[in-house]
This record gives structure tokens, sequence and C-alpha cells, in this order.
């Protein structure tokens, strides 16, 4: 079997707070080097479980993988059937009304969170009789728990994340003012909710954003950190190192760029 890799858009209610569903079937080996997304994840292993070396460990049957600010490798030998429910980065939290800054550089083994209702998912993901059965089985799940939740601060730390987004240079001090709160409680509330201090979680959207000038042919460096809002190209250069561990141009030579959080995976 090549490796099959599907996307899948949520249903609309669940719109707000899943970017979409993406599910792998591959019976090849896998060693992919993965760099901080800017979003949270659940993940479900049917089959195979990914190994990250970077960690020591493997991922377990079902994982929930917060903001992390390093790069890591996922590897696997083979018989791999994953689904992986992409979260927004501030809506984790309003559907499991857990801090996702609990997850920070983290992937945790979401049976060990003790949710009778998230434990009794896992269990009939991993049991389903296929993928689009499981993925009818984790939507009905979000729905009812978005139906309990209590949307606090959502709105408040998604209009920040929409002006980010748009202006990878804003000071955070304006990102608080437009959140209608105080520095220090802007600070506590996008931490909370996005799993990540907002100066840190800005340095990822950039760098995400110079993945997708690259990844659309921009190979002007000097140019790609002025769009980008760094301070200058060694700015840029040191963040790249950061994020994947090497600089640009060894980047662009060992495999194909892609920006997970600004390119569209349809």
């Amino acid at each position: 079997m090549a490796v099959k890799f599907r996307c899948f858009l949520p249903c609309r209610e669940l719109l707000p707070y899943i970017r979409y569903y993406w599910i792998l079937n591959t019976n090849e080996n896998l060693d992919v080097m993965t760099f901080p997304i800017g979003y949270p994840q659940l993940i479900f292993h049917r089959r195979t479980r990914f190994y990250i070396p970077e960690l020591k460990s493997e991922q377990a049957r079902f994982s929930i993988s917060g903001q992390v600010n390093f790069p890591a490798r996922i590897q696997s030998s083979g018989d791999v059937e994953t689904i992986v429910v992409v979260f927004y980065p501030h809506a984790i939290g309003t559907v499991f009304n857990i801090p996702l800054s609990s997850f920070y550089n983290e992937e945790i083994d979401g049976y060990s969170l003790g949710d009778k209702t998230l434990n009794a998912l896992a269990d009939d993901v991993l049991n389903a009789e296929d993928s689009t059965e499981a993925i009818k089985m984790i939507e009905e799940c979000l729905l009812s728990r978005l139906a309990e939740s209590e949307i606090y601060n959502f709105k408040r730390v998604g209009v920040s994340l929409t002006q980010l987004f748009s202006d990878k240079s804003i000071s955070v001090e304006r990102l608080a003012q437009i959140s209608c709160l105080s520095r220090k409680q802007f600070d506590r509330v996008f931490f909370k909710a996005v799993g990540m201090k907002p100066k840190e979680y800005s340095s990822v959207v950039r760098f995400q954003k110079s993945l997708w000038l690259m990844q659309n042919g921009n190979r002007d460096f000097a140019d790609i950190a002025y769009s980008c809002g760094y301070a200058d190209q060694s700015h840029f250069i040191r963040e790249c190192r950061r994020y994947s561990g090497t600089t640009p141009v060894e980047l662009l030579k060992t495999q194909p760029v892609y920006s997970d959080l600004f390119a569209s995976p349809f």
C-alpha cells in the first residue's frame, strides 16, 4: 500500500473549533521531520503508533498533542492507520474544558486524564469498523461536549489570533488591547487557551509564515524576513534553525517545505 493521506472538513457546527481531520494509511516505513505547527491535535493510532526520537517514546494509542517549540521526527515501521483531529489554536480547551497550557511541549496519553467520555470515545474510535465510522463517532462526541462547555474567553482570544495571523509584527500589548484585557490578564488567558505564551506563539506564527512563502517559491530571505516581521535576515535564520533544526538553505535542500498553519491541506 502506498501512502494514502486524506483530509476532511468538520460538520458546520464544529467549523469554528476544528480546522480539519486527517487520516494516514500506509504499510511503508515512515521517517518524517515535523515542526511546531501552532495547532493542538487529538491523535488516534488504530494500528502502529508513531515513535518520537526526541521524546524517546512512542505516542500513546490515544494522545493529545499540545503546542511545542522544537522540531521532532515521527517514525513508524509500517501498518499505519492514524486519525488526527486538528483544532484551532484556542479551541481544544473550550470543547474539553481543560487548560491547553497543561500540554505545553507535551504529548499526553489521553487515557491518563481520567475523563470517562474521552476514554469511551477513544475505545470506540480504536475499535471502529473503519475510519469513516470513527470520524462520525468523533463528531458526535465533540458536539455533545461543545453543548456542555462554556465559551469562556473564546471570542477574545480568537480576535487576537485573527490579528496576529494577518500582522505578524503586531505587539503583544496591541493584542491585549484588541482583546480588552490588560497585558497581564491577556498573557494568562492566552496561555491557558492556546497553550503557549503570546510572544512565543507569535514567533511560531512568523516561522510558519516563512515556510508558506518558501513553499510558494520565495527564495529571497531578506524579503521573507521583512514580510514575516523579523528584525532582519539574521533573525529569520536564527528562528528557522530554532524551529526546524537547520538553516533555510539546508531546509530547502533536504525536504519539501510546507506550512501547516497557512497552507490549505485541500
